[in-house]
């Protein structure tokens, strides 16, 4: 379960940001929007929060920046060969930012103790590493790694135990010491390293999702129950829905002394869903191409979030309205809102320009975020609680208003000399037919 995230000097983000899943002490909607973290404090944790904010407020930037913390854990020891850079970008409109290092900061819940996890990285090396452990109500650090300028200076904690000179030794100064001490078998570090890495599942705005996940759940009985009940509940008027075998054509690669080489088609099996629509004059078939652009999408999604909220992970998406009726994203967050659903705590996160769900009925006034760029451009993230609004109070309204800021900053139309069309392209000319006649 995510506590919090912090993030500094990356891309869009010059000073620290922190967003913050603790819940407040409003009791409102607490027995199904929040979660019991287990500890003492925090004791509960909110189960999904909502960012709005104009376009290019970075809003995408703070999504790629937890998931880019979480790739880094997951790839410095293995991926990342010695002396390879990173691709991390610094806030670039201030020199005096883009040569210091970009800062990450992460605290969860695992095996029922909290966790902070924090580095500092340039593109050539970790600069800064700790890992922080509450055993009781004082906190412990297990380690940290600094770099004076020549060699990392590492410290140690009694509780962590094993081979340390050997994780220490072996990691490189472009890996985290927490990869390379998982990769050696370091028997705390495992755990830790795998909640990190397996504690999200980022889903880009626009890209196109992958259905063969959702497919392979077809596969079993209690599989296709699952996916159908899924869109069942979003009523998009599918009865069933099931696979056929189809012979397909798919491209092979290897990886030779040139680099990536076509080695050849193959003729193979494939899996391919069909939904079953079914109406009083009869009933039909289609594949998934035929279905509309948003069924596709939520097709797509049923997977993530089925394995989310079995093993209680977090959901990142980024533009979740993206193709999807407001009512099919209200379905879904009231998912990771139902105790009954999500026993396991897993959290949802997520940017969006439907302000219709600006609903204390949806969310409570701790889930929703606001990003802003300031006068030097430079992203902001802050809670709606900041502006303290009354429970009940229209947060639509408010927020279109420009109560809470994160809103475009419209001017005047300025005079705009239309270009001429192409030659031809009159109202009268011809126009090509969409059916090939």
């Amino acid at each position: 379960m995510l506590l919090e995230f912090r993030v500094r000097n990356f891309g869009s983000i010059r000073d620290e940001q922190c967003l913050s899943f603790v819940a407040s002490a409003d009791r409102e909607l607490a027995a199904s929007h929040t979660g019991a973290t287990g500890l003492k404090s925090p004791a509960q944790a909110v189960r999904s929060a909502v960012i709005y904010g104009p376009n290019a407020s970075g809003k995408t930037t703070l999504l790629k920046a937890l998931d880019y913390m979480r790739a880094v854990v997951a790839e410095s020891a293995t991926v990342i060969q010695p002396g390879q850079t990173y691709n991390v970008q610094p806030f670039r409109l201030d020199p005096a930012r883009a040569a210091e290092p970009t800062a990450f900061e992460l605290s969860f819940v695992h095996a029922g103790l909290r966790h902070q996890y924090a580095f500092e990285m340039t593109a050539q090396r970790i600069v800064s590493e700790s890992l922080v452990v509450w055993h009781s109500a004082k906190p412990t650090q297990w380690f940290s790694r600094r770099f004076d300028g020549e060699r990392d200076v590492y410290e140690f904690s009694a509780y962590l135990k094993g081979a340390r000179k050997l994780w220490q030794d072996s990691t490189r100064a472009n890996a985290l010491f927490l990869s390379m001490a998982a990769q050696l078998n370091a028997d705390q570090m495992v755990p830790v390293y795998r909640a990190i890495v397996d504690c999200l599942v980022y889903l880009p705005a626009h890209a196109s999702l992958n259905h063969e996940l959702t497919t392979h759940l077809l596969a079993s009985a209690a599989g296709r129950l699952a996916v159908r009940d899924f869109l069942s509940t979003a009523d998009i008027s599918i009865a069933e829905v099931k696979t056929t075998a189809m012979r397909g054509v798919t491209d092979n690669f290897a990886f030779g002394a040139d680099g990536v080489v076509h080695m050849g088609k193959e003729e193979s099996e494939i899996l391919v869903p069909l939904f079953e629509h079914s109406t009083s004059a009869g009933k039909a078939s289609f594949e998934l191409h035929e279905e509309s652009e948003g069924t596709q999408r939520l097709y797509c999604l049923v997977a993530p979030v089925l394995d989310v909220l079995r093993d209680g992970r977090a959901l990142v998406v980024d533009e979740l309205d993206s193709s999807l009726h407001t009512l099919l994203v209200r379905r879904l967050v009231a998912m990771f809102h139902d105790p009954a659903l999500n026993p396991r705590g897993a959290q949802l996160v997520f940017t969006t320009h439907d302000t219709s769900l600006l609903d204390q009925g949806l969310f409570r006034r701790d889930q929703i975020w606001f990003t802003e760029k300031d006068a030097d451009q430079a992203t902001r993230l802050y809670p709606l609680s900041d502006f303290s609004p009354r429970k009940h109070e229209a947060l639509e309204r408010g927020y279109l208003a420009g109560r809470y800021g994160a809103v475009p900053v419209l001017r005047s139309l300025p005079a705009i000399a239309l270009p001429p069309g192409p030659r031809g392209a009159t109202r009268g000319g011809a126009q090509r037919s969409s059916t090939g006649a």
